[in-house]
């Protein structure tokens, strides 16, 4: 047994050693170069798709793309964990049926802990959320992802690189050196547009006071405009007053902070791979990888369990009161 395991241990690092001769070949024929970071997605289309009142023109871009495939990596993962449902199976099952059921009891679990009563309400949209910027965060770790698209001819006085052929006919790479061609790639991270992540903010806020009000009904609104104690304490009723704006303050915030620092995490980690794919493309990336796999994971819980949190707040009474006495009342 030990001789096997050993023997195993050798081949591996021979693999090792292997893949790194062959970075350290491609390297030298192909020189990396500095992708063009934008912090806009990228068109992909000349003509807008459609075009919405209010709204404008929406045309197919890199993070569209994107955001297409994580739907469909995400469905084909958990849809042998639906099937195997609807049969009614109880049965553990291996593979990705397995894998799909250990992460949504672990996530109904936790909201359950957390939520109590309200876990019916609160998980789905905790679970989603979850899922979503999970898939769409590691989207960063494959191959060719904001490194395969389309050579475009740059404008007078703008930044290009030189176009050489490759091994593989009618396909152009980008060599370093001053030329007239940037990359737009097919496919960007999902979480490295802005739209995304303020969408997401803007639903999670949004659905959080929807389940306020379904447990507290319109006493929810009192935290923000607080008049129980304005005429009978007029300095108190004044002071609550202003809590309540500071309250619909930190609301509106929540926005900005969701969006925000999901969108600076991964488009900070994006161009740390850039960077270091352009300076040092030898082995160094790969441990670049495993770091950005566990920031994707742990922002990804972040913005769950923030959403969680304050949906379970938002079904307790505001300080401390509970929403039955209301529906007493």
């Amino acid at each position: 047994m030990e001789k096997t395991r050993k023997w195993r241990y050798g081949v591996n690092r021979w693999y090792v050693l292997l893949f790194i001769i062959l970075g350290v070949v491609f390297a030298k024929m192909y020189p990396p170069v500095l992708p063009h970071i934008q912090v806009a997605a990228e068109r992909l289309s000349e003509t807008p798709l459609l075009t919405l009142p209010g709204l404008g023109e929406i045309y197919l871009t890199n993070t569209i793309v994107g955001m297409l495939i994580v739907d469909v990596v995400i469905i084909l993962f958990f849809l042998p964990f639906m099937l195997a449902a609807r049969r009614g199976s109880i049965m553990p099952e291996g593979g990705f049926t397995g894998a799909a059921e250990a992460i949504v009891e672990m996530l109904y679990n936790l909201v359950e802990k957390t939520a109590g009563k309200a876990t019916q309400d609160i998980f789905p949209w905790f679970a989603t959320i979850f899922i979503i910027v999970l898939f769409a965060n590691w989207m960063e770790l494959l191959p060719g992802v904001d490194s395969i698209g389309f050579l475009e001819h740059v404008g007078e006085g703008a930044h290009g690189y030189q176009a050489i052929s490759t091994f593989i006919p009618g396909v152009m790479s980008l060599a370093p050196g001053e030329g007239h061609y940037s990359l737009t790639a097919f496919v960007r991270v999902l979480s490295t547009d802005l739209n995304f992540t303020s969408a997401l903010a803007l639903i999670s806020v949004f659905m959080t006071q929807v389940i306020g009000i379904k447990y507290q009904g319109l006493h929810y609104f009192s935290k923000f405009v607080p008049t129980k104690e304005l005429f009978s304490k007029p300095f108190l009723g004044v002071m609550d007053l202003l809590v309540g704006l500071l309250e619909i303050i930190s609301e509106l915030s929540k926005i900005l902070s969701f969006a925000f620092r999901l969108f600076g995490n991964l488009f900070a980690g994006g161009v740390l791979l850039f960077l270091v794919g352009a300076m040092i493309p030898v082995f160094v990336q790969s441990m670049v990888l495993t770091f950005e796999f566990g920031i994707g994971m742990i922002q990804a819980f972040v913005f769950a369990m923030l959403t969680l949190v304050f949906m379970s707040q938002a079904t307790q009474g505001h300080g401390g009161e509970s929403h039955e006495a209301h529906g007493e009342a």
